[in-house]
Order: C-alpha cells, then sequence, then structure tokens
C-alpha cells in the first residue's frame, strides 16, 4: 500500500524559511510527478509546485521564486524549500504522488506564517 509521510510545518514569522519534505513508500515504481498542494482555511485546495522524474517543475505564480522543489527519485522523496514566507502562505500542504495516473495524497502538514 502506497503511502506518503510528510514532515517539516510548523510556525514561522514573515520573511522565514521553512522546508517540507515527504517520503512515500510502499512501491517499487516511480512516482511522476511529484509535488505539494496547499489548502488554506474556507478555500479549495491548490498547486503549489511539481516536479518529474526529469526535474521539469512548474510553480504557482504566487510561490515562483520564493520556493523550490526538488525530488530524489531512488529514494522517491520530494522536498519543498520555502523563503521569504508571507502570511498568506499559511496553509495545510499536501503532498502528491502520481503512479500511472492514480493519485496519491500525504495526511498534511500546517504551516503557519504569522508574526
Amino acid at each position: 500500500q502506497v503511502q506518503l509521510v510528510e514532515s517539516g510545518g510548523g510556525l514561522v514569522q514573515p520573511g522565514g524559511s521553512l522546508r517540507l519534505s515527504c517520503a512515500a513508500s510502499g512501491t517499487i515504481f516511480s512516482f511522476n510527478p511529484m509535488g505539494w498542494y496547499r489548502q488554506a482555511p474556507g478555500k479549495e485546495r491548490e498547486l503549489v509546485a511539481t516536479i518529474t522524474s526529469r526535474g521539469s517543475t512548474n510553480y504557482a505564480d504566487s510561490v515562483k521564486g520564493r520556493f523550490t522543489v526538488s525530488t530524489d527519485n531512488a529514494k522517491k522523496t520530494v522536498n519543498l524549500e520555502m523563503n521569504s514566507l508571507k502570511p498568506e502562505d499559511t496553509a495545510v500542504y499536501y503532498c502528491n504522488a502520481v503512479l500511472y495516473g492514480f493519485d496519491y495524497w500525504g495526511q498534511g502538514t500546517q504551516v503557519t506564517v504569522s508574526s
């Protein structure tokens, strides 16, 4: 059974940084793509960043230049480096991994940006 386990969320002041990590298990096959989504209170879940097995990335306009997504295909991990965080980045962040067209999701990790 495929499982995605996230870590690294927390409380940070505006302008600060956080790193989220997600480790996948339960399959010998490679996910493509992997990435991160987020959901703020009262809003729909939205894409933050994705990365393919070949390293092609896609970012939401709101995070371009501040967030960096990376992956280790061999270890089946995906990371999100978040810099220059803003209060509007506050949300539950979900790891996502696609395997042969099927979406898998992590349980979510809370990121709160507040002074």
